[in-house]
């Protein structure tokens, strides 16, 4: 039988070949049989477990209560992210809200993220990061192209933004629907004049932050080099991503709780599900 897989028997004999092979980056199905799965989680509850590599990218449908762990493995990750109403995804995360409403642009456990509708579509549960960027945006092929020398979808050096639209046209979305990000994993501070300092590490690995969903979501997720990084090498390390199913947050919840604008963000999300 020919080995070449311009030859369709070729193909059809590689494609089999490739069964059962398993690579570093890519996704456990079913996500039960993760291994690292959390012990108070039974493997029934289990939702998502992936690898995103550098340059990766992954999209997932989340319940409301779910919990999403990521986890930057070898200490240089940088998880750009998406979220959108699974619902109704005209409405999504809103960045500028996220820090106006709070009172805070440096995100943290805690914390809300907000839609552009004033609901609460995450909170953070846990982080034992040094912080992230809700200020800078997705990394684009042009920024690339000028580090790197190439910036392009298919080719050594993806950009986040690009990544992007891949994942958002399997939601049924295009790139008019690519909102500002959260980039986790690279502190952006803000200096006293106005500048802007990232700070890309490396950091310790292992690092992790756990959000809890609090609508129903997509999720998008792309693992590129952040936007401001200045390093000339394209540097971005895997990252590990888990969900599992979980409680909503209850009336006593100390993050809805904690302030007049949490409560109120809290009651907008509440009243969607009401109609």
């Amino acid at each position: 039988m020919s080995n070449n897989t311009a030859d369709p028997y070729g193909a059809q004999a590689h494609a089999r070949a490739m069964a059962g092979t398993v690579v570093e980056a890519m996704p456990t199905l079913p996500p039960s049989r993760a291994v690292d799965r959390p012990g108070e989680v039974a493997p029934d509850d289990m939702l998502w477990s992936e690898t995103i590599g550098g340059g990766g990218y992954a999209a997932r449908r989340l319940p409301q209560g779910a919990r999403l762990r990521m986890t930057d493995m070898d200490g240089d990750a940088c998880l750009s992210m998406l979220i959108f109403n699974a619902e109704n995804p005209v409405e999504r995360l809103n960045v500028a809200d996220t820090m106006k409403i709070q009172w805070n642009a440096y995100l943290g456990e805690g914390s809300m993220l907000l839609s552009d509708m004033g609901r609460v579509m995450a909170s953070v549960l846990t982080d034992d990061t040094a912080g992230h960027d809700l200020v800078c945006g997705a990394s684009n092929a042009a920024a690339n192209a000028r580090r790197f020398g190439d910036g392009a979808n298919y080719g050594l050096h993806p950009s986040a933004r690009d990544r992007f639209a891949i994942a958002v046209a399997k939601l049924g979305l295009g790139r008019r629907d690519i909102h500002p990000c959260v980039n986790w994993f690279k502190p952006v501070r803000i200096g006293a004049e106005g500048e802007t300092a990232v700070d890309v590490g490396p950091f310790v690995a292992g690092r992790s932050v756990t959000l809890r969903a609090d609508m129903d979501v997509f999720v998008v997720i792309a693992n590129c080099p952040h936007v401001l990084d200045p390093r000339h090498d394209y540097r971005v390390t895997p990252a590990r991503v888990l969900a599992w199913r979980g409680e909503p947050a209850a009336a006593d919840d100390p993050i809805r709780l904690a302030t007049p604008e949490a409560g109120r963000a809290f009651v907008n999300t509440d009243d969607f599900y009401l109609r």
